[in-house]
């Protein structure tokens, strides 16, 4: 039941975007378009997954076993930023045109404060190798969720007629915050 109410907590209670308020940048840049809101969203599902694992193991048998715990931020920023160019070189390879709809996007990934913000959540709440994955998993499911929300509403929205102070980002934000109230309904789920 423990990692149930990990999973429910990180993707709807302290979503990583919309409670905790990390990696609006890829949030706001990549969901114009539903097919780029897609492709980040599964981008960033791996890598937080992936940089959850690694970082947990680099800290527990590396950092704190070496007493270098300070060297944290960037041991965890080697991994992310490895994990990335994986990441970026299966997509140009495989998926060009996503690829190029990601843009700058992409490698952007690897100064995403949503995935350091994560495996630094993962740390400071002291996980298990398990729990820490199931968090790093519903947080990049959150991330991925509010994401493919955001853009849905975001193509609606280019259909609108919306008013000349409100077009474009100022929108976006309006909207953003709507999606953030809907959100904090879920706070005494848990």
């Amino acid at each position: 039941m423990e990692y149930f109410e990990i999973f429910i907590a990180g993707v709807f209670i302290n979503n990583i975007l919309l409670a905790q308020f990390l990696g609006n940048c890829p949030f706001l840049g990549t969901s114009k378009k539903m097919e780029t809101a897609v492709g980040m969203a599964m981008a960033v599902i791996f890598v937080l997954v992936m940089a959850g694992m690694i970082t947990w193991i680099v800290d527990t048998y590396l950092l704190k076993a070496l007493d270098v715990e300070y060297l944290r931020t960037v041991s965890f920023i080697l991994v992310i930023a490895s994990l990335v160019q994986f990441v970026e070189m299966f997509l140009k390879k495989s998926i060009p045109g996503l690829y190029a709809g990601l843009g700058i996007f992409l490698p952007l990934i690897t100064t995403n404060c949503a995935v350091m913000g994560a495996c630094l959540l993962n740390i400071s709440n002291e996980y298990s190798f398990l729990g820490a994955l199931v968090s790093s998993f519903s947080y990049a499911v959150g991330f991925g969720l509010a994401l493919i929300l955001f853009a849905g509403v975001r193509e609606r929205i280019n259909l609108a007629r919306v008013p000349k102070p409100l077009q474009d980002t100022s929108i976006a934000l309006v909207t953003a915050g709507v999606i953030a109230l809907t959100f904090m309904s879920f706070k005494g789920m848990v």
